[in-house]
C-alpha cells in the first residue's frame, strides 16, 4: 500500500473532514501520517493514522479565534476577509511548508494530500523542482477560475452567455486587482522569497495546480464549466448518513407526521451566538403549526433562549440517521457537510450563511433548487417565516432535493478517492 500525507490548516471544519479521509485510508491498509495543528492529535491518532504537529508559527486556537488574531476584532467585509487570508492562512504558509518538508524528508511518501486552504501546498506546488503528486481534496465548493462562473468568494450564481462571461470577467478583476490584490501580492512575495518559485494564478483558484482535485459533492451541486479541467473528479460527500449511537431524546415521539418538521441548526462550530439563526428562527416558528426540532451542536440547552415556545424540541446531539427523514425544512446556516446531509434525504432547505465558503455553499442551495437562501448571517424573523412557508408549499424544493439526494447515494465516495491515487501513484514494490 502507499505513504500517505494529509495536510490541514488548524480548523476544525478543514479538520474535521480530513479525519474522515485518513480512517478511510487507514482501513484500506495505507501508510497515514497527518499534519495539523496540536489540538487535534487525539483526534488525528483515533483514526490510526501518525499525527505530525504544525510548527508554533503555523498552528493557532480555533476555537477563539479573536483571542488567536486579536487584529481581526471588528473587521468586516472586505477587509475582514483580506485579514482572514492574509494572517490566519497566507502568513503561516512557509512553516507549513517546512513542516511538509520535513515530513517529506523524514521517509518516501508517495502522494500529498491537502484541502484547499493549507497555502503551504500552494508553495509546494510552485516551487521548481521533483515532488510527490499532489491531490487537493474539495472540502468547500470548487473555486477554481472558469469563464463560466464568478470567483470564488462573491457568491454569484452563473449567469448563461456572454453577459455572464462579462460580468464574470468584471467580478474576476475586481477580485484580483482590489478585493484581494494585497493578498496576492503577498503570496506572490512570499513564493518568491521562500522558493524562488513564481505564482501565475489567483491564490483562491490555486487548487487547479493540483495534480488531481477530489471534489466531494456531485455534478448537479456544482456549476457546470465548460473549461472544466480533466483533473476534477467529483466523488460525492465525504461523509454519508450512518447508523447514529446517539440517543433519541424523551421527547422523540412527538416526531409523530401529525405536524410538518423543521430542524434547525448552527452547525459544531459557528453555534456560539444563537442569535445569528436559532433565536430569530425560534421566533418566527413560534405560531406556525410546524414541529420545531433543535441541535445545539453540543452546547448545553440551558444556553438557549428561555422559555421555549410551545412547538420547539431541542437537544445537544441528534441522530441525524433517524431525524432527516422526518424532517420536512432543514434551516441551517450552510455548512457544506450538513446541506449535503440534508439532499442526502431529499430534504429541503432554508439557508442563512454569508461569510467564509458558506456564501459559496448557500449560493448553491439556490441555484440547484433545493431551498431558499436568505444571504445573511442574521435573518430576521419575518424572512425566516416566510421562506419556511415557501419551502413547506412548493414541492419543487423537496423534488430538486431529492434529486441530488439519488446522485449522492449512488456517487461513490471515498472510492473515488481511492480511484484517483490508483492513477497517481506507482504501484508498490513486490
Amino acid at each position: 500500500m502507499s505513504s500517505l500525507l494529509l495536510c490541514s490548516t488548524p480548523v476544525h471544519g478543514h479538520v474535521t473532514p480530513l479525519l474522515a479521509v485518513a480512517r478511510h485510508l487507514v482501513a484500506a491498509g495505507h501508510r497515514v501520517r497527518f499534519l495539523t495543528g496540536g489540538r487535534y492529535r487525539d483526534a488525528v491518532e483515533a483514526t490510526g493514522a501518525t499525527f505530525l504537529p504544525l510548527p508554533a508559527e503555523a498552528d493557532y486556537d480555533d476555537t477563539d479565534m479573536d483571542a488567536a488574531f486579536p487584529g481581526r476584532v471588528g473587521l468586516k467585509g472586505p477587509a475582514g476577509i483580506r485579514y482572514d487570508m492574509n494572517t490566519i492562512f497566507v502568513a503561516p504558509a512557509p512553516a507549513q511548508l517546512a513542516a511538509l518538508d520535513a515530513a517529506l524528508a523524514a521517509e518516501h511518501t508517495d502522494a500529498v494530500l491537502v484541502e484547499s486552504l493549507f497555502i503551504g501546498a500552494l508553495f509546494l506546488l510552485t516551487r521548481p523542482g521533483t515532488r510527490p503528486p499532489v491531490i487537493n481534496l474539495g472540502i468547500v465548493p470548487l473555486g477554481i477560475d472558469s469563464v463560466d462562473t464568478a470567483p470564488f468568494g462573491f457568491g454569484a450564481t452563473p449567469i448563461p452567455g456572454l453577459r455572464g462571461r462579462l460580468r464574470n470577467r468584471v467580478l474576476k478583476t475586481m477580485a484580483e486587482k482590489v478585493v484581494f490584490r494585497p493578498v496576492q501580492e503577498q503570496a506572490v512575495r512570499m513564493i518568491r522569497e521562500t522558493t524562488g518559485g513564481e505564482l501565475t494564478t489567483f491564490f483562491l483558484g490555486s487548487a487547479a495546480l493540483a495534480d488531481a482535485i477530489v471534489q466531494f459533492t456531485v455534478p448537479a451541486f456544482e456549476y457546470p464549466r465548460s473549461d472544466l479541467p480533466r483533473t476534477v473528479h467529483f466523488v460525492g460527500p465525504v461523509s454519508r448518513t450512518t447508523p447514529s449511537t446517539t440517543p433519541v431524546p424523551e421527547w422523540w415521539n412527538d416526531l409523530d407526521g401529525s405536524r410538518p418538521v423543521v430542524h434547525i441548526t448552527q452547525g459544531t462550530v459557528a453555534n456560539k451566538n444563537y442569535d445569528e439563526l436559532i433565536a430569530p428562527a425560534l421566533t418566527a416558528l413560534a405560531s406556525e403549526d410546524v414541529l420545531v426540532v433543535v441541535s445545539t451542536g453540543g452546547r448545553p440547552l440551558d444556553t438557549l433562549p428561555h422559555p421555549l415556545p410551545a412547538n420547539v424540541r431541542a437537544a445537544s446531539y441528534l441522530p441525524y440517521d433517524r431525524l432527516l427523514p422526518l424532517t420536512d425544512v432543514f434551516l441551517t446556516n450552510g455548512g457544506y457537510g450538513g446541506v449535503h446531509y440534508a439532499m442526502e434525504h431529499g430534504v429541503p432547505l432554508v439557508v442563512a450563511g454569508a461569510t467564509e465558503d458558506k456564501v459559496e455553499v448557500t449560493a448553491r442551495v439556490a441555484w440547484s433548487g433545493v431551498g431558499v437562501n436568505l444571504k445573511t448571517n442574521e435573518p430576521t424573523p419575518a424572512r425566516i417565516r416566510d421562506a419556511v412557508r415557501e419551502v413547506l408549499a412548493e414541492p419543487r424544493y423537496r423534488e430538486a432535493s431529492a434529486r441530488i439526494g439519488s446522485d449522492i447515494v449512488a456517487s461513490p465516495g471515498l472510492s473515488g478517492l481511492d480511484a484517483v491515487l490508483v492513477g497517481l501513484t506507482p504501484a508498490p514494490a513486490r
